[in-house]
């Protein structure tokens, strides 16, 4: 599983001549925490895409007339975002009902950040057009992980459960994720693939509202498997059968990038601490992480 960064980075030097600056003025916004920077062992280095976001931020007059978001995220839930925020020391609050009301939560500048993973019928993720979010003149997305989704089942798998249509097979008893959630999305999408509707599977009543709350569904018993990630399957000691892999994006309003809030979740998810919790999750390719999607 590749774990290295993607990213350009540029020298003190290399950012000047980009931003057609002196070194000195560079190191004076440096010292005010005006432009996007890192340490790295001594050495400033300049992520070049934020540097480009920074730029377009401060073209736009639109952010002087619109009020900062609440300091939420919104949107799907994913454990390695739920944990960074908590570790991370952001103050950011957690509100995750699923990929369709982080958009909505956006869309009504009701929340900073947005996670988000909705699959499309060519197949392509998180386009922005295809969510609703192209009306958005200052909308950025960012790459935060690459995830595997898939088939949470007992341990054991005593049902033999070897992909989604094996789901139409009698006393299986699929939980679903809430509507707005990607993973039905993803689920729906899937079992058209597969030449099959909701209707040819047992769907439980109720649904989970998170990945954990499915696994925990199917560790007691209460379903026999759903669709969620490879992290919450190996959480909580269950089998899993891997159906795809998929983009998982992190969405905001282009001011909003530049928030404290989200600058430190952002340099906290570039520690080893941080990649070496991805890893013992597992179900995670951070090759991606870090990269901007779309800016609008």
């Amino acid at each position: 599983m590749n774990m290295q960064p993607r990213e350009e980075l540029m020298t003190t030097a290399e950012v000047a001549e980009y931003l057609r600056l002196g070194e000195r003025k560079v190191y004076e916004l440096v010292r005010e925490r005006v432009i996007p920077c890192v340490r790295v062992t001594g050495k400033l280095l300049f992520p070049r895409q934020a540097i480009d976001l920074w730029l377009m931020n401060h073209l736009e007059s639109e952010a002087a007339v619109i009020r900062d978001a609440p300091a939420i995220v919104a949107g799907s839930h994913d454990p390695l975002l739920e944990w960074a925020v908590r570790e991370s020391g952001t103050d950011l609050a957690l509100l995750l009902n699923g990929s369709v009301d982080g958009i909505r939560r956006l869309l009504a500048n009701e929340a900073q950040v947005i996670g988000f993973h909705l699959i499309h019928e060519d197949g392509s993720w998180n386009n922005p057009v295809h969510c609703g979010l192209g009306g958005l003149r200052d909308l950025v997305t960012v790459e935060w992980a690459r995830r595997t989704q898939g088939l949470i089942v007992a341990s054991g798998n005593p049902l033999k459960i070897r992909d989604v249509r094996t789901l139409a097979n009698p006393g299986i008893r699929v939980l679903r994720r809430q509507q707005d959630a990607g993973a039905d999305v993803l689920l729906r999408a899937l079992l058209k693939q597969a030449g099959m509707t909701l209707d040819d599977v047992q769907a439980l009543e109720h649904c989970a509202l998170t990945h954990d709350d499915l696994a925990l569904e199917v560790l007691r018993g209460g379903a026999d498997c759903g669709l969620g990630v490879e992290a919450a399957a190996r959480r909580h000691g269950l089998d899993f059968v891997p159906v795809c892999e998929e983009r998982f994006d992190l969405g905001m309003r282009r001011r909003a990038y530049f928030q404290p809030q989200l600058q430190t979740l952002l340099r906290f998810a570039r520690t080893e601490r941080f990649r070496g919790r991805a890893e013992s999750l597992g179900g995670y390719d951070l090759s991606g992480h870090g990269e901007v999607r779309y800016n609008a």
